[in-house]
């Protein structure tokens, strides 16, 4: 199935323009600079804007943060057509997430396309940032850790099972899985 049939079938209306702008551009590139100052961040966002599909950041490393960062970031997305990822890796209780979701110095529903959590909290995590994205006023979307790269990591078997398990409950929020291999090859979407 092409991007642009899935993006037809999907849910969820960041996914849908992900979808849509990964068959524009003929390329499912994601580009995650990490670096800590914002000018680097933003030099090399400018650079391989044409070619991306998807900024991933991580904000909270970024030295000299400040909300002009933000500002130009959304610049640069409109400017080259790619959506934001913020990989913060939410894990926490729902309270506490919904707070450094939306509160505090980097007040990401505000400007992220998309974010992460892991669902060792529980599925109340889902819940939370699905309500806080509600509030925010734009469509945001989750992908959920269900493995990782790390040597040692416990987040196999099990939880990787039922991580999918919560996810297909929640098709219109959650978009995804970081993961090492394909997880849901019978759902598309």
């Amino acid at each position: 199935m092409s991007y642009g049939e899935r993006a037809s079938v999907t849910t969820n209306p960041v996914a849908r323009r992900l979808l849509q702008l990964m068959e524009r551009k003929r390329s499912n590139l994601s580009f995650n600079p990490d670096v800590t100052t914002k000018a680097e961040l933003l030099r090399l966002t400018d650079l391989a804007g044409p070619q991306i599909c998807m900024l991933k950041t991580h904000i909270d490393v970024v030295e000299d943060f400040d909300w002009d960062l933000v500002i130009q970031l959304q610049a640069l997305a409109r400017k080259h057509d790619f959506v934001i990822f913020e990989d913060r890796k939410f894990a926490d209780i729902g309270n506490t997430v919904q707070l450094q979701f939306t509160s505090g110095v980097f007040r990401i529903a505000r400007w992220a396309d998309i974010v992460n959590a892991h669902l060792v909290p529980g599925p109340g995590i889902v819940t939370a940032l699905r309500q806080a994205a509600a509030g925010s006023g734009r469509e945001v979307a989750l992908l959920l850790l269900a493995e990782m790269s790390s040597k040692g990591n416990l987040a196999t078997g099990n939880y990787t099972d039922r991580t999918v398990a919560e996810a297909l409950k929640c098709k219109d929020f959650v978009i995804g899985f970081i993961a090492q291999r394909s997880l849901t090859p019978a759902h598309p979407e």
